[in-house]
């Protein structure tokens, strides 16, 4: 396998991914292109567009789906009594997956992994198999679609029979893809959750919340202890200590989006002007 000396490693963390849009800012403005890119989740939709085009001027385009999604709440834009009626038609989910779907193909079209810039690929948790599913030809919509497919919030993605959730339940920050994948330079791009410390749950709701974070946190530790001598890794800063991403309706709230990308920015950009 050729090797693909940088990577670019983008985590899952829903409306926490506009961080990385900033530390994207910062990269490409660094003049780093990756040479692969890997993402899960959220993270899965902003590296194929990265994928699509490992320029500058895809941020601007990133900065406009991100300040689109909050205006117009196109994603999880469902009133209430939308979402109960679905959820008990559905008795899976809240949201249709309809203007997710949407908003990527307006980006991306009929693109498929051949179609990239760059090669990349993206997870997903496959629910038949109960296993991680690396995505690396096909339809990149229907991948990413998948790789994003909350459980609860979104219905489960059917990409060729199989039916998929999202791949934050399996591997939030896929690391050891990239370097599976043999990246000699890996710059990780995360939402800053793996750094925050988890408060012991006081009510039931949390008890899930907390259980969620455990598991999606702890093979990234394991893989970034065990980053093999020679690759270097780094780990781009979100700029924040933290506003309440953690309660329980964080998911709609867009509010911070663009506060979120410069501090990323600003962060990110004094890293890399330290490396050098």
């Amino acid at each position: 396998m050729e090797t693909q000396r940088t990577a670019f490693v983008l985590g899952g963390g829903g409306l926490l991914g506009a961080v990385e849009v900033g530390m994207l800012r910062a990269l490409l403005d660094a003049g780093i292109r990756p040479d692969l890119v890997v993402g899960t989740s959220v993270g899965a939709l902003n590296g194929a567009l990265v994928a699509a085009d490992p320029t500058p001027a895809v941020v601007d385009r990133l900065v406009e789906l991100w300040r689109s999604a909050s205006e117009g709440r196109e994603i999880y834009g469902d009133s209430v009594l939308r979402q109960a009626a679905r959820a008990m038609r559905t008795r899976t989910h809240l949201h249709s997956a309809s203007p997710l779907r949407q908003r990527i193909a307006e980006e991306l079209g009929d693109r498929t992994f051949a179609d990239l810039a760059v090669p990349f690929q993206c997870c997903a948790a496959s629910i038949e198999r109960a296993t991680e599913h690396w995505f690396t030809s096909g339809s990149v919509v229907d991948a990413v679609v998948a790789s994003a497919a909350v459980p609860g919030l979104l219905p489960p993605a059917e990409v060729d029979g199989e039916h998929y959730l999202d791949g934050g339940i399996v591997n939030s920050i896929p690391l050891g893809r990239a370097v599976e994948l043999g990246a000699e330079r890996i710059y990780v791009l995360q939402v800053g959750r793996a750094e925050k410390p988890l408060a012991v749950p006081t009510r039931p709701w949390e008890v899930a919340r907390v259980s969620f974070e455990i598991a999606r946190r702890h093979r990234y530790v394991r893989e970034l202890a065990a980053v093999p001598a020679g690759v270097e890794v780094h780990v781009m800063p979100t700029g924040s200590a933290g506003d309440g991403d953690d309660s329980i309706l964080a998911y709609r709230s867009f509010s911070a989006v663009g506060r979120r990308i410069e501090q990323a920015h600003l962060a990110s950009a004094a890293y890399l002007a330290g490396l050098s």
